[in-house]
Parts: structure tokens; C-alpha cells; sequence
């Protein structure tokens, strides 16, 4: 394929990949990698220079690959990137995403304008929000109550279902405008109030699935076309990098 150099690559001189043929500086994967390091989470990382350490640094750096790679897309697209407010993924967003692309998509307001713009024409079939009516038994698969909660990565609205157990039952029992410490979370319930009829939520939660599908099946096909990855920063879990304990 075009594009991809054999031959002696430029790793070692601080790059991170190539877009498009063009050198990513690798600065923006160090000053992560620094920052978690020196996080309150540090404890639970992996020893540096393990195998697991080079999984981590492959996985940052991929979030930053695609981060970088919706940049120039939004940018292609005329998209103003500015006004996408931070989100916080449910779980099975998260899932059908991708952690990588999960990731991406939490931290940068370039990737959620791609998102927007990539999906806006993903529509769903009628007859298969039936069938997913008719499978969750008339119930509503969907929240009955919706939380918003206040924690130190900013403000937004869950299923309290979704939420670890003791962290929900703290909220619970403190009560709006308190803040709790439980399990390690820190949170404070703002308000709860209840979710939207089930009629319109099965459509709103197949629809967006399809988005995600198709977000990914983008991502894939733009990342193999436009991107060189450096050895060493491949995906984690791409079959041929020597760190990959997925073997099959």
C-alpha cells in the first residue's frame, strides 16, 4: 500500500507515527504517559519496561493516534470542534466503541465532532426497534431514573444502575448536594430525575448503537488508509507485536 516506508524508521527520532505520510511528533503520548505516571493512580500501573508497560504505551499512544487523526478530519470538514462539551461514555458505549476509541472520544472534542458528522445519515430499520420491544418483554430497557453527578473529571448524567454498587448506595443515602467518598469514587448526587418513556428509547438506543458500529467501522478503514504506525506503538492488540498474549 502507499504510503507505508520500509525501511529505516524514524522511531527513534521522537515521532509517534505518520499521518498521511507526515511525522506525528511523539511529544503529546510522553507528556501523557508522564502525567499517569505521576497520577494518583500510579500504584496501579505497570512496573516500566514490561511487557505490560509497552501494552500501556501502545494503548495511549493509539488514543492519541485517532485523537490526532479526527484533528485533521474535523479540520478537513470544516467542523468546529470547539463547542462538543465533554462527555462520559455509559458502559455499553464504551464497549461498542472500543476502549481506544472510547477513550479518544471522552478526551477530545475533534473526535466527537467526527463522530457527529461521520453517523448523522445512520438511521434504524422500524421492524427491528419492534423485534427489540417485543424482546425486552414491553419493559423499558432502558433507565427509569437518570442521576447527574459532580466528580473531580467534571458533570454528567448516568444510570445509577451503571454505577458501582457501593458508590450508588452512598449517593443514595446522602442525598443531593453531599459529597461521598465510597470505594475510591468521589461524587455528589446534583439531581436525580426520571428518564424518558420507554416508547422513544428503544429507537434513541438502537440508533445510537449503529452509530457506534459505524464510527468504528470508519475509524478502522481511515486509520488503515491514512496512518504508518511505528514499531512499538502498534494496536494492543494487533496479533503480530511481540506483546500481544492473545495468542490463538
Amino acid at each position: 500500500m502507499s504510503g507505508h516506508h520500509h525501511g529505516p524508521h524514524p522511531a527513534a527520532a521522537g515521532v509517534l507515527g505518520l499521518l498521511d505520510g507526515r511525522p506525528l511528533p511523539r511529544a503529546e503520548l510522553d507528556r501523557r504517559l508522564a502525567a499517569l505516571r505521576g497520577g494518583p493512580r500510579s500504584s496501579a500501573l505497570p512496573v516500566p519496561g514490561s511487557a505490560e508497560d509497552r501494552q500501556l504505551t501502545r494503548w495511549v499512544a493509539q488514543v492519541v493516534l485517532t485523537e490526532e487523526l479526527c484533528a485533521v478530519e474535523a479540520a478537513e470538514r470544516g467542523l468546529d470542534a470547539s463547542t462538543a462539551p465533554p462527555v462520559r461514555l455509559d458502559q455499553r458505549a464504551a464497549v461498542e466503541l472500543g476502549s481506544i476509541a472510547a477513550a479518544a472520544f471522552e478526551g477530545s472534542a475533534a473526535v466527537r465532532a467526527v463522530y457527529a458528522a461521520v453517523t448523522d445519515g445512520v438511521e434504524v430499520d422500524p421492524a427491528a426497534v419492534e423485534r427489540y420491544r417485543t424482546a425486552a418483554g414491553g419493559q423499558p430497557a432502558e433507565p427509569s431514573e437518570l442521576w447527574r453527578l459532580a466528580t473531580p473529571d467534571g458533570t454528567f448524567d448516568t444510570d445509577p444502575a451503571g454505577l458501582p454498587t457501593t458508590l450508588a448506595d452512598a449517593l443514595r443515602a446522602a442525598g443531593p448536594g453531599r459529597e461521598v467518598h465510597a470505594g475510591g469514587w468521589t461524587a455528589t448526587l446534583i439531581d436525580r430525575r426520571p428518564a424518558a418513556a420507554p416508547g422513544e428509547d428503544a429507537e434513541a438506543a438502537l440508533r445510537e448503537s449503529a452509530r457506534r458500529i459505524a464510527f468504528v467501522r470508519w475509524l478502522d478503514h481511515t486509520r488503515a488508509t491514512r496512518l504508518t504506525i511505528l514499531p512499538g506503538l502498534e494496536h494492543p492488540g494487533d496479533p503480530t507485536q511481540p506483546d500481544n498474549h492473545h495468542r490463538h
